[in-house]
């Protein structure tokens, strides 16, 4: 991975200084080397992780005659096939690095391109010929792009950090991000939480030409129209499937450096583990994380796991204590207000795969997203069972189902379950229906927003304005599609891959890789029929029909336990707040910042100091405060 930024100014020439001191701010992304360039109205900065060609793929780098020139933060996994397909048509090539297929695949393909990369990445392309300059991200948002449009001129960077490098672009939250990451747990893209800025959203690409500015999707995730019928049999699309997995890990493994493994203990992260030991004959390093309270701890799994593979194991062991030091610079690096503590493990593992030598490890995330994994796919079958007898007594009984690994389940007491999971039964949005309670239960935060904020977000619906944003032929799909689809455009790409991802890895200069959200792989899922994904209420059932003989059955047939960590009670020691929480939670900082009401919060400090947080509800809003706290602290300087 790298850090890209970069300025398109028609009027007046971007200053090497400034894209130097923009670059300089994601050195973290990039430790192995720098390079700026300027051309006219463009200049290109570039920040790089050398994993391909580390000899030779310096960059800006440029097409033969120099008229093309690129930045690229990410990984192109068929790269030696596009560039044996481009030397076949006589471009000749520099170097060995997969960046430099890009400048030729343009030459050859123009903007549609993008559409023949296998791979992760955020990119800026500049055309001096026909004076352009193309953005693009790739197709499920793995890597970060954001940019500003100020009066024709267009900046950009893999971090926000970078653009406030330029003093003229404004430095505020931006109000309804706010409120849509304190109801969706991300703002919805384009929108980022800074006014002036937007994050360019996965699977587009952004042209700036002369003094206009114009984005176009080039891929999203498609579903068939319902019912989805088909004449595969199941053993056969099992076998399919694990072709496709390997055929997605072996591309993956590409690499000039040791790639490891994260393995959290459940089935997808061990599917990946076992399949890179398949796919490589290199020794296998396996990375997790291990906890105190058994509530988090996967390690018995993990340790079963490393075992059968005979990998090379390293667990770190994550206190609350380390959870609540870390937090401050986990909050830098997302750029982001958080409403759990989740990110910060992750942080410190990437710390641990780079002591241990390594830059590049692949993970098993999306899995859940592609083949309905998550509870939430449950809990939309169940409440839609539901609806269809509203008056019966016996069908809500399934919901006692659901979290078997929560020791405090929403389930757990009926009264509440049945309020809880009513949620969106009749609402304004009903194809926002399986995400209600979770956003309805999120969204209760706000009631530690300040009146002024509470004020502006008055008209700030962010089911509406996901259930907006749908495609049109979203209707016609089948009801685990349309759950599916908006779990991948809210959660997976604005939090998991974001904060949860990439920002706590390139913290660490360590490359993740995924190899469940291979384009491919996606688009085959997404053809299935609901009940070989979910089951009944079994989930993910034909990845663990395509992985059977090949790890063992108790991993396998593991029921998903979603990866958590302790959250309010690390900010308290011996009934205390720590000092920086005590400091950025009191009333006079909270009424300086003026976005949370300070006696609202300082109840709920008291609360959680006491050990009465209840459950998911009081732990979100406390970690969401003191996140935004620091954030205004660290990317605004404190100002209002």
């Amino acid at each position: 991975m790298c850090g890209i930024a970069g300025i398109h100014s028609p009027g007046q020439p971007p200053a090497r200084e400034l894209l130097q001191a923009m670059i300089g701010r994601l050195r973290h992304r990039g430790p192995d080397g720098s390079g700026v360039m300027t051309d006219g109205p463009v200049g290109l900065a570039h920040a790089r992780l050398s994993i391909v060609d580390p000899e030779g793929g310096a960059q800006p780098l440029h097409n033969e005659d120099g008229s093309i020139s690129v930045v690229f933060n990410g990984e192109i996994f068929n790269h030696p096939e596009l560039r044996r397909e481009l030397q076949a048509r006589g471009h000749r090539f520099a170097t060995r690095s997969d960046t430099e297929v890009l400048v030729h695949l343009y030459e050859e393909h123009g903007d549609a391109f993008v559409e023949r990369l296998n791979g992760q990445f955020a990119f800026a392309l500049w055309d001096r010929p026909r004076q352009r300059l193309l953005l693009a991200r790739d197709r499920t948002g793995i890597r970060p792009l954001f940019y500003s449009w100020q009066a024709g001129r267009l900046s950009f960077a893999s971090e926000v950090k970078a653009l406030f490098a330029d003093h003229r672009l404004p430095r505020r939250l931006d109000r309804r991000a706010l409120g849509e990451l304190f109801t969706c747990w991300a703002p919805l893209a384009p929108r980022s939480l800074f006014e002036g800025v937007q994050s360019l959203a996965p699977g587009h690409l952004l042209v700036a030409s002369g003094a206009t500015l114009q984005a176009r999707r080039y891929w999203d995730w498609r579903f068939p129209a319902a019912p989805v019928r088909t004449t595969t049999s199941e053993a056969e699309a099992a076998e399919a499937l694990r072709e496709r997995l390997e055929e997605a890990v072996r591309l993956q493994l590409r690499a000039d450096v040791p790639v490891g493994a994260y393995l959290s203990g459940g089935l997808d992260s061990s599917i990946i583990a076992t399949l890179v030991r398949r796919c490589s004959d290199a020794p296998l390093s396996t990375f997790s994380l291990t906890f105190d309270d058994p509530e988090f701890d996967e390690s018995a799994h993990q340790r079963l796991l490393a075992d059968h593979l005979g990998s090379e194991h390293h667990a770190l062991r994550c206190r609350p204590a380390d959870i609540a030091a870390a937090f401050p610079r986990a909050i830098r690096h997302i750029e982001s207000p958080v409403l759990r503590t989740a990110p910060v493990p992750m942080m410190l593992l990437a710390a641990q795969v780079r002591q241990a030598g390594y830059k590049v490890v692949l993970t098993g995330e999306g899995a859940d997203e592609v083949f309905g994994g998550y509870d939430l796919f449950k809990e939309a079958r169940v409440r839609r069972f539901m609806a269809r007898a509203p008056g019966s007594r016996w069908r809500p009984r399934l919901l006692e189902r659901l979290y078997p690994w929560l020791a405090h389940s929403p389930t757990g007491r009926a009264a509440l379950a049945g309020g809880f999971f009513a949620a969106g039964a009749s609402g304004s949005n009903p194809r926002c229906f399986a995400h209600q309670p979770r956003w309805t239960s999120t969204r209760r935060s706000w009631q530690f927003f300040s009146q002024d904020l509470r004020h502006a977000l008055a008209d700030c619906d962010p089911p509406a304005t996901v259930a907006a944003s749908l495609p049109a032929d979203f209707g016609r799909w089948e009801a685990l599609a349309q759950d599916q689809y908006i779990e991948a455009h809210t959660l997976l790409s604005g939090y998991l891959l974001s904060a949860q991802g990439d920002r706590v890895a390139m913290a660490e200069s360590i490359e993740s890789r995924f190899p469940f959200l291979d384009h491919r792989l996606i688009e085959f899922a997404a053809g299935l029929p609901a009940q070989w994904k979910l089951r009944g209420l079994a989930e993910k059932h034909l990845l663990k029909q395509s992985v059977r003989g090949l790890l063992p059955e108790a991993l396998r047939q593991r029921s998903k336990q979603p990866y958590r960590a302790p959250d309010s009670a690390c900010f308290f020691t011996q009934g205390r707040p720590l000092d920086y929480v005590a400091e950025l939670l009191s009333p006079g900082r909270l009424a300086e910042a003026g976005y949370f009401d300070a006696t609202a919060v300082g109840k709920l400090v008291e609360k959680c100091r006491a050990g009465r947080a209840s459950g998911f509800a009081d732990n979100m809003a406390f970690v969401g405060v003191l996140s935004t706290m620091l954030l205004h602290e660290q990317m605004l300087g404190g100002a209002g």
